[in-house]
């Protein structure tokens, strides 16, 4: 039996040595306690009982070290795998990730989709392949999660998608997916994946409060709090554009308004991924769409310094490295404002998103990881 039939579920104390391994390996098994408010015995019975389990492994001790030195704990990245999916208005990307939080594939399908059942069909195939490819055993998948752009309605996780997603919108997902993929399903929308994914594999390995802009199609967000994903009462947690008026809507930050600029100024950009393979900051429509959304974006950004407080608030999703960082030169930051004495409060970094790949794509494969084994 795998290391996941026989732990199905990991406690609290079980997920917090864990998360110190994940964060800090290569970890000497007595630095350990250090990172917890547990008694050292206490530390230890878990640490073993982890490694009977197969979730943790004792390996050498780190170089240099002085006096007898302790061996390294570290995570047994083989035991499991998991899978995520990701679906955009134009795309449906899938990963595979290892117990050590690791991408070991990820794949773009080449359709649009609209299709629900085609669309779940073809990443089943995909599945299989990449399996097979990388010589891993379905016994070994811990679980599925699932992501996609849009809302939770009716307080069961069914989404209220964008139009392009219409076939997607306001139905159950969760027993479909867990009879075609005959997995253990967790369902999320697609910029909260990509919080998880940059608090797993980017910014939020130095920053552990961070809020995180997904601009797509639409325009929303996710939460980081103290290593953890925020997802709200309703799970909607980031919905971001909900600070704008029904006027105002159109000159949020998203893509779509984007696409729709560049081709009115003759640009034939066909879907956001085109945008994204393709941008150049030189094209008609891009500083006026800048100018435009230039308000609402710092609206948001004084509102999140105002209300969280984060370390960084970090530019992701499906947007282009280089606009990002233009609209990071472009923002108007609190701090700048005239304030008692000359002094103003720290405030947030605006970082670009450090996720190789899809960061959405990349948070869903570790959604089974993260809310049962990390914190």
């Amino acid at each position: 039996m795998s290391a996941f039939e026989t732990s199905p579920m990991a406690s609290e104390n079980e997920r917090l040595i864990l998360d110190i391994v994940r964060r800090h390996e290569p970890i000497a098994r007595a630095a350990i306690t250090g990172h917890t408010n547990l008694a050292q015995q206490s530390v230890h019975r878990l640490i073993e009982a982890l490694i009977s389990r197969g979730l943790l492994r004792a390996a050498a001790p780190l170089k240099g070290t002085r006096g007898q030195p302790s061996p390294t704990i570290e995570l047994v990245k083989e035991s499991a795998c998991s899978v995520g999916i990701s679906i955009n208005t134009d795309s449906a990307i899938l990963s595979l990730a290892d117990f050590g939080c690791n991408i070991i594939a990820q794949e773009a399908l080449e359709m649009v989709p609209s299709d629900r059942l085609a669309t779940l069909a073809a990443l089943s195939r995909a599945l299989q392949s990449l399996l097979e490819r990388h010589g891993i055993a379905r016994e070994r998948l811990a679980g599925l999660g699932f992501a996609m752009s849009g809302f939770f309605v009716l307080d069961n996780h069914v989404f209220n998608a964008p139009e392009p997603l219409r076939d997607w919108s306001l139905i159950d997902l969760r027993p479909e997916l867990e009879e075609i993929f005959q997995l253990p399903v967790w369902l999320e929308n697609n910029a909260t994946t990509g919080a998880i994914g940059e608090s797993l594999r980017g910014v939020g390995r130095r920053c552990q409060t961070f809020a995180y802009l997904s601009f797509n199609y639409g325009f929303g967000g996710g939460l980081v709090l103290e290593g953890r994903p925020y997802l709200g009462f309703h799970g909607n947690a980031g919905e971001f554009s909900v600070i704008y008026n029904p006027d105002e809507s159109p000159r949020r930050p998203a893509l779509q308004y984007l696409i729709t600029s560049l081709r009115e100024n003759g640009i034939p950009i066909a879907s956001i991924g085109d945008l994204r393979q393709n941008f150049d900051p030189s094209w008609p429509g891009v500083q006026d769409w800048l100018d435009e959304t230039k308000p609402m974006l710092d609206r948001l950004i004084a509102t999140l310094i105002g209300v969280l407080d984060p370390q960084a608030i970090v530019f992701g999703g499906q947007l282009p490295a280089e606009l990002g960082r233009m609209m990071i030169s472009r923002t108007s930051m609190p701090s700048r404002r005239r304030h008692r004495y000359g002094v103003a409060p720290a405030e947030a970094q605006l970082l670009l998103s450090e996720v190789k790949g899809d960061a959405a794509a990349t948070g869903a494969a570790l959604l089974p990881f993260k809310f049962r084994y990390f914190l």
